[in-house]
């Protein structure tokens, strides 16, 4: 059996070579560190007092992971939390170790945009005027053969709006001799409705009272006159009653084409998920106490690891007249389960300061403050 390698009690790191990715290797406050780690390291596993089967190479390399390991836990938090924001963003900048403060409104605006086109009530394609001439006692119209083919190029329409509706209650609602006084007219004019010279009465009554008149006047011209109205479907129009003379009916409308084309926005080089969002390796030095003290431990618990793994190797190793047992499988169990409770904890700590959680116990404080301020007497005032 080949003789273990053990270590020696100290070590010298040398930029370049002692770690297997040299991803910190230039870092000064690295190169000071990892002897000093991997001394502490082997002291913990009990060295000087037993044989450590590790050299400097195997804490050197397992005190860069457990620094690649925090950089990653933290990054992968920063992600979550600030994918919202910097989504749409140009790929390639760095914003390791920088404070985030955009909102996802951006995200929430271009989203409801595109509902905006459907509902047309927003969104980026373009709504249309157009109209079509209306002939004495002729009902039906294609809207797709009449506009779209000869003003869009053949291309599909969707009518949104047709300007065909009959005089709305509000413009009968009111009596316009029934005010006298400029005084009265400035008055219901503060509100709004100069333009329609209403009554008194209108500043005075509720607004259910509004709404039943509205009501009447809608609900009589249904029964007294021949309802103005019309029937859309698939851009082809009925007109109701039949037209008694000749007129210009206007409408509103999108182009499909140009409707799908702005329903998504695709934007090339640009941050779209969590694969290409700009978080990199952290900076050893820009590490606080904090961060460096679970880098310690989690160092510790890979050492112990790898410790493990090389004595599991030989489960005895023999001495004159009998042998001995090693502890390999134990180290391993026992570093795992470390190494579990170190993640667990570290993405507790993270999570207590999500930006999510930050803004419910400032919700939870500002509550908490009302309810203290709704027990201070008020002030008794004495004249």
């Amino acid at each position: 059996m080949s003789q273990a390698r053990i270590w020696t009690g100290s070590s010298t790191f040398t930029s370049g070579s002692s770690t297997p990715f040299g991803i910190y290797d230039t870092d000064t406050t690295f190169q000071l560190d990892a002897p000093k780690v991997a001394s502490w390291c082997a002291t913990r596993l009990g060295y000087p007092i037993i044989d450590i089967e590790l050299e400097k190479e195997n804490f050197f390399a397992v005190f860069e992971e457990a620094v690649s390991e925090y950089s990653s836990q933290v990054n992968q938090f920063n992600i979550r939390n600030n994918l919202g924001s910097l989504e749409g963003q140009p790929t390639g900048t760095d914003y390791t170790h920088k404070s985030i403060n955009g909102s996802e409104l951006s995200n929430i605006i271009t989203i409801a945009e595109s509902y905006g086109n459907l509902a047309n009530v927003g969104g980026r394609a373009d709504i249309k005027r157009g109209s079509i001439n209306i002939g004495t006692g002729s009902q039906e119209y294609d809207l797709q053969a009449l506009w779209g083919t000869v003003s869009e190029s053949g291309e599909r329409i969707d009518v949104t709006t047709v300007f065909y509706e009959s005089t709305p209650a509000i413009n009968r609602f009111f009596d316009p001799y029934s005010v006298s006084g400029q005084g009265t007219l400035n008055l219901v004019d503060e509100f709004g409705f100069g333009s329609f010279s209403p009554a008194a009465q209108f500043v005075m009554m509720p607004i259910y009272e509004d709404m039943l008149r509205i009501q009447q006047i809608e609900f009589n011209d249904q029964i007294r006159k021949s309802a103005h109205t019309f029937n859309i479907v698939n851009n082809k129009i009925q007109i109701f009653p039949k037209p008694t003379s000749d007129y210009k009916l206007w409408f509103e409308y999108q182009v499909v084409k140009e409707r799908r084309e702005n329903a998504a926005i695709i934007l090339p080089n640009v941050v779209s998920d969590y694969s290409n969002i700009g978080y990199n390796f952290a900076n050893y030095s820009n590490i606080n106490d904090v961060g460096k003290q679970w880098v310690r431990k989690y160092t510790l618990a890979l050492a112990k690891e790898m410790l493990g793994a090389v004595r599991e190797k030989y489960n005895t190793v023999p001495i004159p007249g009998s042998e001995v047992s090693l502890d390999g499988a134990a180290l391993r169990a026992e570093a795992q389960s470390e190494k579990d409770f170190l993640i667990e904890q570290l993405r507790e700590n993270l999570n207590e300061v999500s930006k999510k959680v930050r803004m419910e116990n400032e919700a939870a404080m500002v509550d908490q403050q009302q309810t203290v301020m709704n027990k201070v007497p008020l002030a008794i005032f004495i004249g």
